[in-house]
């Protein structure tokens, strides 16, 4: 059998009446409110997140993931067209990646949408010799993959719409 009267549980009394109270906080008065008109009260903000967003970089990196390098090589392979299909090989999804090191070096991973593609032999040529050309490269190569196969998902909306799949 427990004892109830063991049970400790810390009360707040309330003040006995000879007690002094100390002073009470003052009431909020609808008089004390800030004046504020609809326009302020509903009005948009400003957004500190946009502008922070929209800043570039005080200092933009030559080389490495989303370097000015990087970007420049993929520009010198959209000019890169398919010779059946018109649509140029980044957007058709053939590349898939462009990797530029601190010594300026490029290396592209790419595929063809099949192994027997008729410019199997001179695509990734000319895909080297692309991006070698681009100002800034000191050295360009190409790896060709088939993992994993290149297939229409990997196509970028343009390329989609320009083909008329979507």
């Amino acid at each position: 059998m427990t004892d109830t009267n063991t049970d400790e549980t810390d009360f707040v009394a309330a003040p006995a009446p000879n007690e002094q109270v100390l002073d009470k906080p003052p009431r909020a008065r609808v008089e004390d409110a800030v004046e504020e008109s609809p326009r302020e009260t509903m009005g948009r903000k400003r957004d500190y997140l946009e502008g922070f967003l929209q800043k570039t970089p005080d200092t933009e990196a030559a080389s490495g993931p989303g370097g000015k390098l990087q970007q420049d090589v993929v520009a010198a392979l959209k000019e890169i067209y398919d010779p059946e299909i018109p649509v140029n090989i980044y957007d058709l999804g053939l590349i898939y990646g462009v990797e530029v090191s601190e010594e300026a070096d490029v290396i592209v991973t790419m595929t063809l949408t099949t192994p027997h593609c008729p410019v199997a032999e001179s695509m990734p040529g000319e895909v080297e010799l692309r991006a070698a050309s681009v100002p800034g490269v000191r050295d360009a190569e190409v790896n060709l993959v088939w993992d994993p196969p290149w297939g229409p998902e990997k196509m970028t909306d343009e390329a989609r719409l320009e083909l008329g799949m979507l």
